[in-house]
């Protein structure tokens, strides 16, 4: 069975949480796109390039200016990483 077919089992709620609580993806940011993910974030200089974890379902989990932070962040909750680009 190939991971099309594998798919196709998997409801539409199944695949909605899929890798909720295992997986956690790494993003960078500029600072003008945060408002967007962290609504409750001050202001920062637009210019700024910043690090965002997310868990698999877009939750917003962590945002910091260090990368190595991001990675912390997710080996304490105990999530295998993914980078996002």
């Amino acid at each position: 069975m190939g991971l099309k077919d594998a798919n196709a089992n998997l409801s539409r709620h199944e695949l909605e949480h899929l890798g909720a609580g295992e997986v956690g993806y790494i993003r960078k940011m500029r600072a003008d796109d945060v408002s967007r993910c962290f609504p409750e974030a001050p202001r920062m200089d637009p210019g700024l390039d910043l690090w965002a974890l997310f868990g698999a379902d877009g939750t917003p989990i962590l945002l910091t200016d260090n990368r190595s932070s991001t990675f912390y962040k997710a080996a304490e909750d105990e999530l295998r990483t993914v980078s996002l680009h």
